[in-house]
């Protein structure tokens, strides 16, 4: 049954709901803004702060009397921007030991094998890709060393080496067409 009691309790707490909602939405663009400026990336920043506000709106009982939402809500935005660097630095480190296995599994004769095309194509490449090429793929230096000498974060590193494999497998399909479909082992393209 309804008291007056439990009725002026639920109306109060449903009054600080509205006012909390109101408060978000008055400053959605200084969060967004706030994310932004950490992630780097508009599309993920909108999708961080769409998370913490449905967190934030699950767990409003927990806001104390006084405190101030807003900075109660910078809180939860840290949170959550805390969690993303988390999730991508284990996504980084599983991506690092997957390529690891791979290039241990890879026998030396076949290494000696990949397409002769390809050193005359990585001079085509930008030079900073034709590096990051020789150096980590070629050579097999591990990527958290490469990261360090070129004072980048891996997760940099990672994307500047997925372009520099992006562009060489537009040359070699550029140059040798259907062999390049098929792996480039030990081609028969005509790489003069």
């Amino acid at each position: 049954m309804l008291t007056p009691s439990l009725f002026k309790s639920y109306s109060r707490s449903k009054i600080e709901m509205n006012k909390l909602e109101t408060t978000l939405v008055e400053n959605l663009e200084q969060f967004t803004a706030f994310v932004r400026a950490r992630v780097g990336n508009p599309a993920i920043a909108e999708d961080i702060v769409q998370e913490s506000l449905l967190k934030a709106l699950k767990s409003a009982d927990q806001i104390r009397k006084n405190e101030n939402s807003v900075a109660w809500f910078y809180k939860i935005l840290r949170n959550s921007i805390i969690d993303l660097y988390r999730r991508n630095d284990v996504k980084t480190r599983a991506l690092e030991q997957l390529q690891s296995e791979a290039d241990a599994a890879l026998p030396e004769e076949d290494r000696r094998a990949i397409c002769k095309c390809l050193d005359g194509l990585i001079p085509t490449l930008k030079p900073e890709y034709g590096a990051l090429i020789r150096q980590i793929d070629l050579s097999g230096e591990p990527i958290d060393q490469v990261a360090k000498s070129l004072k980048i974060t891996v997760n940099n590193l990672n994307v500047r080496l997925h372009r520099a494999r992006m562009q060489l497998k537009q040359r070699l399909e550029q140059t040798c067409q259907i062999c390049s479909k098929h792996g480039c082992l030990d081609c028969t393209c005509d790489s003069d």
